[in-house]
């Protein structure tokens, strides 16, 4: 959407708590599609200058951003950014709602952006203009989406350059053994764990909960429930800012989804509500499960059109590595009444704190695509007036036998992805092809890669 002239015309009570700090930088960082903040610090005058009243309150930022992977590669099978069109700058506009300070670099200014196109309208590749164009359709439907998430993740005594000496082989966890929910190796750990509480909070990123989960060096974080764009910045805020203080710990966390073939995978949860204004309108006293029909409509949506959103909630080729039948990790959409091992865990017990809770992403994934994805889903079932046919599991998979499993491949999932009427309509065209395309590279840098495994497995004995 543009930025009205009307709008600029009075300055953004962020922008004068800026100029009155005294502080001769701003830091500023945007998404890319995998879910890694890029930015940079800009000089107070250059942020000031492109905030003024009459500006186009952002900044020009090379969209390669949105054209290379992880590893900074750029693909060769995108249209919207490439080679071919030289990789110049796109506009970054900068949310002033999201001001903080980052109190473990002196309490520097901190500002989100997003990318939007020449005239202000958003920029369809862009991961937090998906999740807006989400909401956008959801508040036209007269709702507010609530959301909190949950990450688990592993810790680890390394540095970036004691990793990359070991050559991504053995890492040496930061505590050992099984342990959840242990005082005692939070005890041992409590300047980092005290340093992860207080200076998120500090980063507007509050905590609800903090403990060890079961595995060596694996933690648990719950982000203070939001609203749906606030609580997706907490998230990739909260995976960043973990990595940077763990760091002036001798500390480097991990959110892969499977870090180690025999242990417990590292999970994404999101708990969502739908509410008109005043009022959670997933809880309904007079239904034996507590839930209301647009609730179940709701969770109708995400068993029957999850699949189409797959690689959003299972990103990386090493996403479907958690998805092992046995671990805690859920392989088939589910649903089930306050039961941990289905896809989709109802909790309706509260009128105040009636959600749903899906299980089915990793750590590993992009929270404004994640968040995106499920709520599309579930609203994609309220439009539809979808009927919740399908019986809750009770135990594993108890009553779920003759559904489906979840596919086991990146390439699998996007290929629904890019074929689904869901998705695009829910997406648009743009992001769908890109987001398909950008799958397909991860996919294929995996095809090409020898691993461990096959030189354990064959380089002696074949």
């Amino acid at each position: 959407m543009a930025t009205s002239k009307k709008t600029q015309s009075v300055v953004h009570p962020a922008v004068r708590s800026v100029a009155a700090s005294g502080s001769q930088k701003v830091k500023v960082a945007v998404s890319d599609i995998d879910g890694v903040l890029r930015g940079k610090y800009l000089h107070t005058g250059k942020f000031l200058s492109a905030t003024a009243p009459g500006a186009d309150g952002g900044f020009g930022f090379c969209d390669v951003v949105l054209g290379w992977d992880v590893m900074d590669n750029p693909y060769d099978n995108t249209t919207a950014t490439g080679w071919q069109h030289g990789f110049p700058d796109a506009l970054v506009r900068i949310d002033l709602n999201t001001s903080r300070q980052v109190p473990w670099d002196g309490g520097v200014p901190f500002f989100l952006g997003e990318f939007v196109n020449a005239d202000g309208t958003a920029h369809a590749q862009c991961p937090r203009q998906a999740l807006r164009r989400v909401l956008k359709r959801a508040e036209k439907m007269g709702f507010q989406v609530m959301t909190g998430m949950e990450f688990e993740w592993f810790n680890f005594l390394e540095t970036p350059q004691s990793w990359a000496a070991k050559k991504g082989v053995g890492p040496e966890p930061l505590t050992p053994g099984m342990f959840g929910y242990s005082l005692l190796r939070m005890n041992q750990n409590r300047q980092f764990l005290n340093a992860l509480m207080d200076q998120m909070a500090g980063f507007g990123v509050p905590l609800e909960g903090l403990h060890t989960e079961t595995g060596p060096g694996v933690y648990e974080a719950a982000i203070g429930f939001s609203e749906a764009l606030e609580q997706a910045d907490r998230a990739i805020l909260f995976k960043a800012g973990t990595k940077e203080i763990a760091a002036g710990f001798g500390i480097m966390p991990s959110f892969m989804a499977k870090p180690n073939q025999t242990l417990p995978g590292c999970s994404g949860h999101i708990h969502q509500s739908l509410s008109d204004g005043t009022t959670n309108v997933f809880y309904d006293a007079k239904n034996p499960r507590r839930m209301s029909r647009l609730f179940e409509s709701y969770l109708a949506g995400q068993v029957a059109a999850m699949m189409d959103f797959g690689p959003m909630i299972w990103p990386t080729i090493n996403s479907y590595k958690r998805l092992v039948d046995g671990f805690w990790a859920p392989t088939k959409p589910t649903w089930g009444l306050d039961n941990r091992t289905a896809s989709f865990r109802v909790i309706a017990n509260n009128p105040k704190a009636a959600r749903l809770e899906t299980r089915c992403p990793g750590a590993d994934v992009n929270p404004y695509l994640a968040m995106a994805a499920v709520i599309a889903a579930g609203l994609h079932g309220v439009e539809n007036n979808l009927k919740l046919t399908t019986p809750p599991i009770t135990g594993t998979n108890v009553g779920g036998e003759s559904v489906p499993r979840a596919p086991r491949t990146l390439i699998e999932t996007t290929r629904v992805f890019e074929k689904s009427a869901i998705a695009r309509d829910w997406l648009g065209d743009g992001f769908v092809d890109h987001f398909a395309a950008t799958r397909d590279w991860e996919w294929r840098q995996w095809l090409d890669g020898v691993t461990d495994w096959e030189m354990k497995r064959y380089f002696e004995i074949i």
